[in-house]
């Protein structure tokens, strides 16, 4: 049986450390071991690594970061297993290589390589595009419904009759399950075709997807989801949907979602599904 694994992508920034709550927390539930794993860039520049007179060393720092994460992890979730890896290479890269054999990677969407003040950098939108298990980045800022003592929102899944959101459904419904939230489904309208395609055949054929509360939309996808997830606890997202969802690992819906969304967005890679 393949073992079970969360991977967290790590830093040592407050964003990491919102990831690594994220992560544990999902990991406890999935009953997955979790592994936090940061990519050491220092080698590739060829730069000392050990330690000076003016610093203790850029790998000591490195390892401290990993040490420093799995104690965090720990204390959020002491029940679980907790793994902490320094792999040299590119952020991108080295969670892509992560992905392989993990079920879920969760990234903050500050640290990682964030530039220009942008919310997502690169290293998330290359993630997303090239993973090979579904990304979920989850914003600064963000606390658990236990801490804010309020009801917790729906898993929020768009849906547009395309193999990625086929899969949205899928993560969707069983992260819902394993939480006990309630689900709503953003079904938009296929603009070559001008159909709306409808999920209850695919609900109803899933666990728990009798139970989801489907919105039709026909404005623009992004506005549309952002509008109807404000209190979400998880947005899903499938990759390079047809109509409405066109583009979506790449393209300026994906982009917008992540960028704008308050609530930790899921993005099902292309990969994923063979594309």
């Amino acid at each position: 049986m393949t073992k079970r694994r969360v991977v967290a992508g790590i830093d040592g920034s407050p964003a990491a450390e919102i990831a690594i709550r994220w992560a544990a927390t999902e990991a406890a539930a999935r009953g997955a071991e979790l592994r936090l794993v940061h990519a050491f860039v220092w080698p590739l520049f060829h730069v000392p690594l050990g330690a000076s007179d003016a610093a203790p060393g850029l790998r000591a720092a490195a390892d401290r970061i990993v040490r420093e994460s799995v104690e965090s992890a720990r204390k959020f979730e002491p029940g679980i297993t907790v793994e902490g890896l320094r792999a040299d290479g590119f952020p991108a890269p080295v969670l892509i290589e992560a992905s392989t054999d993990a079920d879920v990677v969760v990234i903050g969407s500050r640290g990682l390589g964030v530039t220009l003040g942008a919310l997502i950098g690169s290293t998330g939108l290359d993630l997303t595009a090239n993973a090979h298990c579904p990304v979920v980045v989850v914003h600064p800022g963000e606390t658990t419904a236990t801490e804010l003592d309020a009801v917790p929102g729906p898993v929020v899944i768009g849906y547009d009759g395309s193999s990625p959101s086929l899969k949205a459904l899928d993560f969707g419904l069983e992260y819902a399950r394993r939480h006990s939230l309630p689900v709503r489904v953003i079904a938009a309208r296929h603009l070559a075709d001008d159909a709306m395609h409808d999920p209850e055949s695919e609900l109803a054929a899933r666990d728990g997807g009798s139970d989801a509360d489907i919105v039709r939309v026909t404005g623009h996808p992004a506005e549309e989801i952002l509008r109807l997830s404000a209190n979400a606890s998880l947005i899903v997202l499938g990759s390079r949907g047809r109509g409405g969802f066109a583009g979506m690992m790449l393209g300026s819906v994906s982009q917008t979602v992540l960028h704008y969304a308050t609530s930790p967005v899921a993005v099902i890679p292309a990969a994923t599904v063979g594309g």
